[in-house]
């Protein structure tokens, strides 16, 4: 009977541990709007890492200029979400391994709110262009979840008072009771790795002639603080960092633009790690 027992403890145990694993979706790939199906794998795609550059997939929204597009649902890329998409994670994930003596996954991972709580295994969650997404309230519950358990969530490529309105409606979805406020620039999240004090606007590549996005003419680094003062959202308002990475190695692409992205990136994954 003892034997027993014990053979039912082993298996409840195996039981939880299964589970654990099997909640931990595997990597996986989407179709690009940018790249469709073909970004090529790095050769260690399946080596675990400590970090992980985790992607957003939300719907669109009322001011997506993707919309309507491209056929087939948001669940399945080629939508807004994927712009930058793999390109830009997997240049600023090799720019954290190169950089940092953080163990960065080379593969990015794409997180859809609305299926389980595979949102709870990544601690830094980037998305992009979202003064066009389309942010749901049952999305937006469990993004508030996540961050008061102490995820980090980097919001970029939003442009103009438009765009930052947009946004900021949806986020008081998420945060009744938080504003969205400028970060100091004597913010720790600016001098985690670099000291960040003289930041400047990062253009988009198809904006290089201006220098800015519709009337998005002022950069602008805002964030919603929790009770004890640790940044939970980070927004990059009038800059477009997701090109600053994918177009790192890009010649047409200014090298002061890329620099600039890729340290307020590495900056934004060492906070959210020890923050």
């Amino acid at each position: 009977m003892k034997n027993l027992r014990l053979a039912g403890g082993v298996f409840v145990f195996l039981g939880v541990i299964i589970g654990v694993v099997l909640a931990q979706q595997a990597f996986r790939e989407y179709p690009s709007v940018e790249y469709g199906h073909s970004a090529p794998l790095p050769v260690d795609w399946n080596k675990p890492a400590e970090w992980t550059f985790a992607r957003l997939m939300f719907p669109p929204g009322p001011l997506d200029g993707y919309r309507g597009r491209f056929d087939g649902p948001w669940q399945q890329g080629l939508s807004l979400w994927t712009q930058d998409y793999p390109r830009a994670d997997r240049a600023l994930a090799n720019a954290i391994r190169r950089l940092t003596r953080v163990d960065a996954r080379s593969v990015e991972q794409p997180v859809n709110l609305d299926t389980g709580d595979e949102i709870y295994n990544w601690p830094w969650l980037y998305a992009v262009q979202v003064g066009e997404w389309g942010l749901t309230e049952p999305q937006a519950k469990k993004l508030r979840d996540y961050l008061l358990r102490g995820g980090f969530f980097m919001a970029d490529d939003c442009h103009g008072t438009e765009e930052q309105a947009y946004f900021e409606k949806t986020m008081k979805m998420v945060f009744p009771d938080r504003e969205l406020v400028d970060i100091p620039d004597t913010d720790p999240i600016f001098h985690t790795f670099y000291d960040l004090d003289d930041r400047f606007q990062v253009p988009g590549a198809e904006h290089l002639s201006t220098g800015h996005k519709k009337d998005g003419v002022v950069a602008h680094w805002k964030g919603i603080y929790d009770d004890k003062g640790r940044v939970m959202v980070a927004l990059s308002l009038n800059s477009d960092l997701g090109d600053s990475w994918e177009f790192l190695d890009e010649p047409r692409y200014p090298p002061k633009y890329t620099v600039m992205g890729t340290k307020i990136g590495v900056n934004y994954v060492i906070y959210a790690m020890t923050h």
